[in-house]
């Protein structure tokens, strides 16, 4: 989820949005940045497992606002800004509305289990030696974020949880590193 906020050492400005635009019109002559190109620049290949695929494909919906099957740059920009610089509450909705695979607008046990298999994975992948206990991590998830115990956390429990618990948030954190991205990015000539 990488929540923590953007640092100040990592600023966008208006000089860093024009390379960025004059990069995202060289690789995207189209002017569209693609599933495909998208998870590209996280990693995601034809090794990589169903489980980040289908992930990177919730993270792709979730900045493609209009729902037309790309992003373009304005989207973009939109994405980037949330990733560098957007504010703690920000970032929790939009990793909700990710997690949130039927856009009920609360995450039952069965959404949180496929979440917390998918971080487990791709840290596993990341780090053999991370622990991977998912129905532990599960419940314990519920335990101190379903406040009202009824088997849903709403957005409202999600933040709160987010923000009070750092086991909470450490569990529910995926650093895909775009931030990392896009500063290699930036500096490439």
């Amino acid at each position: 989820m990488g929540q923590a906020q953007g640092s100040t050492d990592k600023e966008v400005n208006l000089q860093n949005i024009q390379e960025l635009y004059r990069k995202f019109a060289s690789e995207c002559p189209s002017g569209n940045l693609h599933l495909h190109e998208f998870k590209r620049i996280f990693g995601i290949n034809s090794n990589s497992s169903e489980e980040e695929s289908a992930y990177m494909e919730n993270i792709f919906r979730s900045f493609d606002t209009n729902k037309d099957g790309h992003i373009d740059f304005l989207e973009y920009v939109a994405a980037v800004h949330l990733v560098l610089r957007g504010k703690l509450e920000d970032k929790l909705k939009w990793s909700f509305k990710v997690y949130d695979r039927d856009g009920n607008g609360c995450l039952d046990r069965m959404e949180v289990r496929h979440i917390i298999k998918i971080i487990c994975k791709i840290k596993k992948h990341n780090d053999p030696d991370a622990p991977e206990n998912i129905d532990d991590i599960c419940n314990r998830i519920f335990e101190l974020v379903d406040k009202n115990k009824d088997s849903q956390i709403s957005l409202d429990e999600f933040i709160e949880g987010a923000e009070k618990d750092p086991w909470v948030m450490d569990q529910l954190k995926l650093d895909i590193g775009p931030c990392d991205w896009f500063i290699e990015q930036q500096n490439k000539g």
